[in-house]
């Protein structure tokens, strides 16, 4: 057996200039850190070798590589050619549509684990490279490229999306007590309403034409770099005044990023101590990350607690082999 471990990510800022729209016509950014939230993907030998059975929140049975319906699984093992004899896995921390990548960490742990069954070298660059090849070029989601790189790559970043298409990774430096704190005053919600990403990204997209979305995107990747300086100086309290700049941003580039509870949530949780936060992900529903400094972190809890609060740590590590076994 194979298994493989591949971290869900949360986004801080410059989501959205990681679609091909923009970024082929100015560079992208955004920062963002991996989490201690995994996709677990496994494969087997399968008894019947003439058959391959695929295991996520469907079970199929099938004699042939067209027959799968999961898109991701049936391209991923066209890619490597493997016709029979196989059974693959997955189990999540997080469930899909909540706003942290989930896809992306799917593709990159199922290719990782893939690799290793066919004994090839995969590098980080591979991977997230790979991932991006299935997910916007063969299977055509209009998504961008941020979560393949951050899934495999892990760690606190900068992640850069040039105009040729190339992308760069750069870690965030600071020291063991900032990053320590930084991770102690933010606040995950879970406030539910699971969704599709591809129709906000498709607009989003579509929106991208429009001069002055396209200008509200290049400022929301000025504010990377702020918020990298700031991290690195260790001044974290700006940290909440740049998110919630830039949530103020990403909810002009298309219709329903925001909702009403969304918005209720928000302003409630800025008038009990939070300094900024965001919605995971394209928006509507999932996940609210909050900034709070920990003399008002109870405040802020007592005000939201009609919803559930999920507790998290930084990762360093990326998508990780952590079991390979003959059989």
């Amino acid at each position: 057996m194979i298994i493989t471990k591949t971290p869900f990510r949360i986004s801080f800022v410059g989501g959205g200039s990681d679609l091909e729209a923009f970024y082929s016509q100015s560079k992208g950014a955004v920062l963002s850190t991996s989490i201690n939230k995994y996709m677990y993907i496994s494969s087997h030998k399968f008894f019947e070798e003439d058959k391959i059975r695929i295991k996520y929140s469907q079970t199929e049975t099938v004699s042939g590589l067209a027959e799968i319906k999961h898109p991701i699984l049936r391209t991923a093992l066209q890619k490597f050619n493997i016709n029979g004899g196989i059974e693959v896995s997955s189990i999540a921390d997080i469930p899909g549509g909540t706003g942290m990548g989930s896809s992306s960490s799917f593709t990159v742990g199922l290719l990782h684990n893939l690799h290793a069954a066919t004994n090839s070298f995969a590098s980080k660059e591979d991977l997230a490279k790979g991932a991006c090849e299935i997910e916007i070029d063969l299977l055509k989601e209009p998504i961008g490229k941020q979560d393949q790189y951050a899934a495999a790559y892990g760690g606190l970043n900068v992640i850069e999306f040039k105009q040729n298409g190339h992308v760069t990774v750069e870690p965030v430096y600071m020291n063991r007590d900032g990053l320590v704190q930084l991770e102690k005053n933010l606040y995950l919600y879970y406030i539910g309403n699971q969704r599709s990403a591809s129709s906000i990204l498709a607009e989003q997209r579509n929106n991208t034409s429009q001069a002055d979305k396209f200008k509200t995107l290049q400022n929301m990747v000025d504010l990377v770099y702020q918020l990298r300086d700031t991290l690195m100086a260790g001044n974290l309290d700006n940290f909440g005044s740049l998110m919630h700049e830039n949530w103020m941003m990403k909810q002009q580039l298309a219709s329903g990023i925001s909702n009403p509870l969304i918005n209720e949530l928000y302003d409630l949780a800025l008038k009990n101590g939070a300094l900024g936060g965001k919605l995971l992900g394209a928006g509507g529903g999932g996940f609210m990350l909050f900034y709070c400094p920990q003399e008002k972190q109870q405040k802020l809890n007592e005000a939201l607690h009609k919803v559930r609060r999920f507790d998290f740590k930084f990762e360093q590590n990326g998508s990780q082999l952590i079991h390979y076994g003959n059989e």
